[in-house]
């Protein structure tokens, strides 16, 4: 917050819509001091919705919305008379300190964020350490998402609580997953999973995937200033507050507190207590200071506020990919990679099976099997399977200045690996035991590969490996039919996804969302990150084929919709989609006209059959080489295949 410019930096990539609404709350909250690491200063995030009773929720109806410019002790009008007759009533203290107030509540603290994350650990046992060493009373638990907003949006007075980020892209805090004993309510109701609106179909995930819809909708993104104003902005204190009914009591503005100055210890406890058990008003951010331009179409605009968000602004919230949306129109680069000339920095082209492509800005880099680029730069690889067991690196599209290691033959045969990051590489093979290597660089040259951990776990040969710095987790199959989902910083076990229908041949995780592939023979199988199957599908009838690799076009990280890519030992790439949530409308262009979408309840669809070898040479063979690598550009407008023949294709949507 010392360095300036920055604010001005994401205000403007807010405005130009290059970062969601959700970013840029997140941005805010930092800039204010607020931090996951802290309860008493989490980050606050808005009632966006009011409509909780709906079937079916209508995001173009500005009624189905909360009243973003009025405070939550302001939603209703009785209410906020209420508050201002209360604030009206109390005499000021004596002293520089003031207690009047419109709340001597806060919308933000550490009981809130436990409350709302109960189910979890560890905020499970935080919540009980808060109250005393137990749960509370289950009547006041949070365990109904239309109750919560009725209390602090009307019924109670002592209630003006807000949001926590979590309510925007985390299903799980909604379920009692752990089967906590949380209580039974008055009226007999045993508390369990949280109740949800009639809206969301009893389904968290669709709950999550439709509130952040909400959260990024175009009537929230034209008028979500107004409450930044309230919460960080010129309407946080003074008489911009007053006016805006926004006041709460002197002590949670912690920053106007001066504890240093105040002598009696009495006091000085009372206070650092009252903040602890009602939080802190967010640091102010002075808007004002910012340069805010007004372009001369959008005069039209409802208004223009301190926070700088036009409230024309439109959100492109379809979420899809322009690969995935225009699956019809693609058209195949029928080139070699050879004859690629997006391979401008390849001076030896791979000889042999695709097995690694990677998308940068210099242009489309490939490697042959049992070869992978390191990032980030992507200028070296890291090369295994030798019949001494030897492996080795070297620079990208040359031979020359290889550094060869011995230190892999003791681990027996490589048959995989990943390179999370440029000093980590993962392992493993008939040994069925994954290693986690070190590496070391001095002036860009590999030195040194020390072994850091051992893993053990699976019982064959270990066949496929994948890994996610976003997600700290990496994922091994093996010959065993198991997959284990490992922790990519402490290098322990996490889980263990049950048994499959044949050996795995090939794992990837989406980091948008922390899903999991496994593909075993020709059934692909999709999980959670904590290892919950959401669906499996058979992808070909016939018995010969199988999966060689995969991998996920993400969508928007805030979208729950997966788009699943395959190729097969048919030579056929396989396009798929899937969509969380009982009548989640998925777009499949593969359906018929006037057909919308599928209802995909928990079902995988397939959305679209690409042949690289029908597409090259106009008609079908029986000897099409298989599909070795897969993988989606930077800017998602192509679908770039490697073949068994050390071919590379291109599917884009503008040929």
């Amino acid at each position: 917050r010392k360095h300036s410019g920055g604010e001005k930096t994401m205000l403007q990539k807010w405005q130009k819509r290059e970062i969601s609404n959700f970013d840029y709350l997140m941005y805010l909250n930092t800039l204010a001091g607020r931090s996951y690491n802290d309860y008493m200063q989490y980050p606050v995030f808005p009632w966006v919705l009011a409509d909780y009773h709906s079937e079916t929720l209508n995001l173009t109806n500005p009624h189905t919305f909360r009243d973003l410019s009025k405070p939550m002790g302001a939603q209703t009008v009785e209410r906020k008379r209420k508050f201002i007759q209360r604030y009206n009533e109390v005499e000021k203290s004596e002293g520089e300190l003031s207690a009047q107030c419109h709340y001597c509540t806060h919308y933000s603290s550490a009981i809130i964020v436990a409350s709302y994350l109960v189910r979890m650990e560890p905020f499970t046992q935080t919540f009980c350490s808060l109250q005393g060493g137990s749960f509370d009373v289950a009547d006041r638990m949070f365990h109904s998402v239309k109750s919560t907003w009725e209390s602090a949006s009307r019924d109670n007075m002592s209630d003006v609580r807000e949001l926590i980020p979590e309510f925007f892209y985390l299903p799980e805090f909604l379920t009692n997953a752990n089967h906590f004993e949380l209580g039974c309510m008055q009226d007999g109701t045993v508390l369990g999973d949280v109740q949800l609106p009639p809206w969301a179909d009893g389904d968290p995930h669709k709950f999550i995937l439709l509130h952040r819809q909400a959260l990024e909708s175009d009537y929230v993104s034209a008028h979500l200033h107004r409450w930044i104003d309230l919460i960080f902005g010129h309407k946080q204190h003074g008489s911009a507050a007053v006016e805006a009914v926004n006041t709460y009591h002197p002590y949670f503005y912690g920053d106007k507190m001066d504890l240093n100055n105040i002598k009696d210890p009495l006091i000085k406890s009372t206070i650092l207590g009252f903040i602890s058990n009602f939080g802190q008003i967010p640091k102010q951010i002075h808007f004002s200071m910012l340069f805010i331009c007004s372009s001369s179409s959008l005069n039209h605009a409802q208004g223009k506020n301190t926070s700088g968000r036009e409230t024309v602004m439109s959100l492109h919230s379809s979420g899809l990919l322009p690969l995935m949306s225009s699956l019809q129109n693609l058209k195949l680069s029928p080139v070699t990679i050879k004859e690629l000339n997006m391979f401008s920095v390849l001076s030896d082209c791979p000889k042999g099976a695709i097995g690694h492509i990677v998308h940068t800005e210099k242009g489309i880099l490939a490697v042959e099997k049992n070869k992978v680029l390191i990032p980030p730069l992507w200028s070296k690889t890291f090369c295994w399977g030798f019949e001494d067991f030897t492996c080795c690196f070297g620079n990208y599209g040359s031979e020359k200045n290889m550094t060869v290691f011995e230190c892999m033959a003791d681990w027996g045969k490589c048959l995989c690996a990943v390179c999370p990051s440029a000093t980590t590489i993962i392992t493993s093979g008939t040994s069925s035991v994954v290693c986690v290597w070190e590496l070391s660089l001095v002036k860009d040259k590999v030195k040194c590969l020390n072994l850091r951990q051992a893993l053990y776990g699976h019982t064959q040969a270990v066949t496929c490996l994948a890994a996610s710095v976003t997600y700290s987790i990496f994922v091994s199959g093996s010959d065993d039919r198991t997959c284990i989902i490992w922790d990519l910083n402490q290098l322990t076990y996490i889980n263990q996804l049950p048994a499959h229908r044949a050996n795995l041949c090939s794992v990837a995780i989406n980091n948008s969302t922390g899903d999991i592939i496994s593909c075993a023979g020709s059934y692909l199988y999709l999980w959670t990150v904590n290892g919950q199957l959401l669906a499996s599908i058979n992808t070909t009838c016939s018995p010969e084929s199988r999966i060689v690799c995969c991998c996920f076009a993400e969508v928007m990280d805030w979208d729950t919709r997966s788009i699943i890519i395959t190729g097969s030992t048919d030579g056929v790439v396989r396009v798929g989609g899937w969509g969380r949530g009982k009548g989640i409308l998925i777009h499949c262009p593969m359906e018929e006209p006037g057909n919308t979408g599928n209802k995909c309840g928990k079902h995988l669809v397939l959305c679209r059959e690409l042949n690289p070898s029908l597409a090259l040479t106009g008609k079908a063979s029986r000897t099409s080489p298989a599909v070795t690598a897969v993988a989606v550009s930077r800017n998602s407008s192509k679908l770039l295949v490697g073949d068994d023949w050390g071919r590379v294709c291109c599917w884009s949507v503008d040929g």
